[in-house]
């Protein structure tokens, strides 16, 4: 999934996993936003296309609604005029570094180039150790989270407002700063390695500018260093310069001739100086920056997002069957009007306001699913319906969880519901027996392979059944 892509599904991502009471975005518009992109992107299509191609219907329709989620995507999107800002800055700086004293002359030991040089190997260094300590894997410095920052994104708290957005936009920022955080590690270092590179090019342009008008004259001095120390310096620095250029570094005897207040014509010594930068800095870091804008381009057409979360498995459920089947079977339960009430309600908001929900007859206690049932279990998602005030039993209802789990081989998905209602008015005043008869169908469904949804179906809380169903059924897929 591309970067744009991601942004959108985080986003709203982030508002339909907070918004739990339906408030900003309703059954009807998450209805919607699936069946049309199932539409647009046909049955065919892969997974994150659909999931991709919702969540830009969703953005749209929504955002129109809610300003303040467009703005948060402007505002959370990479800013690539801060990249190029900062390499112009570099060129300019290179040039105006001051190389050349106001005697016009060049000193051979100048800091700015031999300082550049020294910074560009150390960072060579620490990058080849960074890769070999964290296995091909360069860790983010201080440099590349100042730029990050800069130009990645990010939303003054401010800038949120308060009302029922402020929830899913925090949470979807926080998201999207953390998933991001390779692509934009990515997109600072080529942004660095250019810099470097526009800085040195600045430096060998500076050189030559102010050579092609005035004549400078190349000297050194030092109040430590003599002359034989001084050309085996500059002798090593300037060696990459030599191959290029075939000019050789002249002898210790010259160098001791440039002591100031001499000094000799600066043009050999320019070239040495410009094609040594060029040899160790800027060639290295341009291509340095050509793989980091390779990663880049690798992490932001391919940003990762685990279809495997509930969120995600819920949508797809839907988008890969169409509208989903769920047949319920009542064990030992004849439902009274109010839980018939709160099970539609649940089956709406876990598998969708489309979903076709069949209740079968009640089995009766002591018996099974009966074999011809797989033929009707095809594409469906089971539901068995038990009663908490029932006392669980392995050769009863443990014995049903089994045949559950061996038979109905088609379908989709399996899960016990078990509700609760009767039995928690009764103990309310004991909550100790209430999760204990939870613990006790809990462990008949994980000796049966069959995971296990509680709910109060008279008045059920839909957003934690909701939960409850999409961790029970990504672990049953």
């Amino acid at each position: 999934m591309d970067e744009s892509s991601a942004l959108k599904v985080i986003a709203i991502r982030a508002v339909e996993t907070a918004d739990g009471a339906r408030t900003l975005w309703s059954d009807d518009d998450r209805a919607w936003a699936s069946r049309a992109a199932a539409e647009v992107v046909g049955a065919d299509a892969a997974p994150e296309a659909f999931v991709a191609r919702r969540a830009a219907l969703a953005v749209e329709k929504l955002g129109a609604r809610q300003p303040a989620l467009l703005r948060t995507l402007r505002a959370m999107q990479w800013r690539p005029w801060v990249g190029g800002a900062i390499v112009a800055i570099a060129f300019a700086l290179g040039m105006f570094i001051d190389q050349v004293d106001r005697t016009q002359r060049i000193n051979i030991l100048a800091p700015p180039v031999l300082l550049l040089l020294v910074w560009n190997v150390a960072v060579y260094v620490v990058i080849v150790a960074s890769y070999i300590v964290r296995y091909g894997d360069a860790t983010d410095g201080p440099l590349r989270r100042v730029v990050a920052r800069a130009a990645g994104g990010r939303l003054p708290l401010n800038r949120i407002g308060g009302g029922a957005m402020r929830g899913p936009i925090l949470a979807f920022v926080t998201d999207w700063v953390t998933r991001a955080a390779p692509l934009h590690g990515a997109r600072a270092a080529r942004i660095l390695h250019f810099a470097a590179a526009a800085l040195a090019l600045g430096v060998i342009a500076g050189l030559y500018l102010r050579g092609l008008g005035l004549e400078y004259l190349a000297s050194w001095q030092s109040t430590f260093l003599e002359a034989p120390t001084v050309h085996a310096i500059v002798a090593f620095a300037y060696a990459p310069g030599s191959l290029l250029t075939g000019i050789a570094v002249p002898d210790a005897v010259a160098v001791a001739a440039l002591r100031a207040p001499a000094g000799a014509n600066a043009a050999q010594w320019i070239h040495l100086m410009a094609a040594t930068v060029a040899a160790i800095v800027v060639v290295p870091r341009l291509l340095l920056a050509v793989l980091a804008g390779a990663i880049e381009r690798h992490r932001a057409t391919r940003m990762l997002l685990s279809l495997a979360e509930p969120y995600f498995h819920r949508l797809l459920r839907g988008f890969r069957g169409g509208p989903s089947r769920v047949r319920v079977i009542p064990y030992s339960y004849a439902l009274p009007p109010e839980v018939v009430t709160g099970l539609e309600s649940v089956i709406a908001r876990v598998f969708g306001g489309s979903a076709a929900m069949l209740v079968s007859q009640p089995v009766a206690y002591g018996d099974q699913i009966a074999a011809t049932d797989d033929a009707k279990s095809m594409g469906t998602t089971l539901v068995v319906l038990f009663n908490a005030s029932a006392t669980p039993e392995r050769e009863v209802q443990g014995a049903m969880l089994a045949s559950l789990a061996a038979g109905a081989t088609g379908a989709s998905a399996r899960v016990a519901l078990v509700d609760e209602g009767a039995w928690a008015l009764r103990w309310r005043a004991e909550p100790s027996r209430i999760t204990d008869r939870r613990a006790a169908w809990q462990r008949l469904g994980e000796e049966a392979g069959v995971p296990v949804v509680f709910a109060d179906l008279s008045a059920p809380d839909l957003a934690a059944v909701e939960e409850s169903f999409d961790r029970a059924m990504t672990d049953d897929g």
